[in-house]
């Protein structure tokens, strides 16, 4: 491999695989156990095997000293049983075309317009790193005045577990926080160079919490659901997740809170008036 970046990203894929297969007992794949084994999980030689590949070439992976094709690492992802999300994080380091530009750090006035229209719903404007780059009044109402904060903060990883009050804020802050942080983590993951991914990662691996589910190595992907906020003002929220890629603003997606039910409906024009 060529460039310090792709051999970071072929490091960070045999990381992953390793932790996997680590993770992984004998039983779990209809091998005999044994009593002497001195590490945890399988062999590399017998998850090559279930691959289908050889065992050097499966060490190789493993120490991120080769690339391979999209057919190989789905055996290994299947060997690995590896879960949908995992799966698709693995297929991610597939490399294909060029990496495409960064997208800009402005909002166009369509989009913007947009997302103000939304209101009273909560809306915001990410960027690939979740930085926040637009919102509206009713995002503001549900969370706080980002522009009270300072820009590196106005950042939806921030906001989750920088951010004192999310904890009481989301009712089960866990398992958001975790996905959450799975989904960066596959993304930091495949931007080795990305200086913006670094200096979040530093951020968030001040906090217990994230530094403990980072050594995992989560994965997680973007599935819409319905999150309960506990807000202090308006009381129980029950709001849908939607999030839209901006077509003509490649990187950018819009997230909207909508409401999951009349009650909701009603607090939340109450809250932003």
């Amino acid at each position: 491999m060529n460039g310090g970046g792709l051999n970071a990203r072929a490091r960070e894929l045999g990381a992953f695989l390793r932790s996997r297969r680590e993770r992984l007992a004998p039983i779990d794949v209809g091998l005999p156990g044994s009593p002497r084994r001195r590490t945890p999980g399988l062999r590399r030689e017998e998850v090559a095997e279930l691959a289908g590949i050889s065992s050097s070439w499966y060490g190789w992976l493993e120490q991120g000293r080769v690339r391979t094709s999209e057919q190989v690492l789905r055996s290994v992802a299947r060997a690995l049983r590896l879960d949908s999300d995992e799966t698709a994080h693995v297929m991610s380091f597939v490399e294909h075309a060029a990496p495409s530009k960064q997208p800009p750090a402005w909002v166009s006035r369509n989009l913007l317009s947009l997302v103000e229209s939304l209101a009273p719903n909560p809306a915001v404007v990410l960027d690939p790193h979740w930085d926040l780059l637009a919102w509206n009044p009713g995002y503001t109402a549900l969370l706080t005045n980002l522009a009270r904060l300072a820009p590196k903060q106005r950042n939806l990883l921030w906001l989750v577990f920088r951010w004192p009050p999310a904890r009481t804020l989301l009712s089960s802050w866990e398992p958001e926080a975790r996905s959450l942080l799975g989904q960066f983590h596959a993304k930091a993951a495949r931007h080795p160079d990305d200086g913006r991914y670094s200096e979040l990662a530093e951020e968030l691996l001040a906090d217990p919490d994230a530094a403990r589910w980072w050594d995992r190595r989560e994965t997680s992907a973007f599935h819409p659901s319905v999150r309960h906020f506990r807000h202090p003002v308006a009381g129980d929220l029950w709001l849908r997740y939607v999030k839209l890629a901006a077509v003509d603003e490649p990187g950018h997606h819009l997230l909207a809170y909508l409401p999951d039910g009349q009650e909701t409906e009603k607090a939340l024009r109450a809250l932003v008036g």
